[in-house]
């Protein structure tokens, strides 16, 4: 079974080498497409020359910042693998626990997997808020699709590559989350949560989601629920 590892990347300059080395470091049969999304600190150069030295990375480039779900959706169109894993450019979350991730679609329970801050793994504490903005959206989703669960704006989504040929994702910025977790439950796909770590990021660090993202997932949540 070949991985195929999809990671969006705006302005991450300090990190990108760091989170391509560790997901190398992962021992699976891999490729590694990366979609610069108009990067102005020098990612996107950066990338450009660890493609030139790794074989199994391929950099796509957007020419305007689009968002994270327009860059994932940019990445999806170029997987060659059997699973996608979605992995964040930032090292909040650790490649090391990729066969966690897999083994319940390994095992041929689950057609998607995500990650879950809060079923015990290790985490750094931060924000109230930001917590209680995820419960939040989180219950909502779940009483709207009738799933259970813990953590539907994790960054770790994994899932069979033919999952994606029905779902015809739209959402351009972190709307994706949302999106793609209402559409599996329309659909009725196996979704199984596996404990992960978290590494979150401060605004000083670099974390880019607010409030505002918060309100446009409100939005997306009922969108895709109702009207999509």
């Amino acid at each position: 079974m070949k991985i195929s590892v999809v990671i969006p990347a705006f302005n991450e300059i300090s990190t990108i080498d760091e989170i391509i080395a560790r997901v190398q470091e992962v021992p699976i049969d891999k490729e590694i497409i990366i979609v610069d999304d108009a990067s102005s600190d020098g990612t996107a150069g950066r990338l450009h020359e660890i493609s030139v030295q790794q074989s199994n990375v391929r950099v796509l480039y957007h020419q305007e910042n689009k968002g994270k779900g327009a860059a994932l959706r940019t990445g999806f169109e170029a997987v060659r693998g059997d699973v996608i894993i979605v992995q964040d450019a930032d090292l909040e979350y650790d490649p090391a626990e990729y066969p966690v991730l897999l083994q319940p679609i390994l095992d041929g329970h689950a057609d998607v997997v995500y990650g879950s801050r809060f079923l015990g793994g290790p985490h750094r504490v931060l924000f109230f808020w930001h917590y209680m903005g995820n419960k939040l959206l989180t219950l909502l989703s779940n009483v709207l699709s009738n799933l259970n669960l813990s953590d539907m704006e994790v960054g770790y989504k994994v899932f069979r590559r033919e999952v994606l040929r029905d779902l015809f994702l739209k959402s351009d910025r972190f709307g994706f989350e949302p999106e793609f977790t209402m559409k599996i439950a329309k659909r009725g796909y196996r979704l199984y949560e596996v404990p992960i770590s978290y590494h979150g990021r401060t605004y000083r660090e670099g974390k880019k989601i607010g409030w505002k993202d918060g309100i446009a997932a409100l939005y997306t949540i009922v969108r895709f629920r109702f009207f999509d």
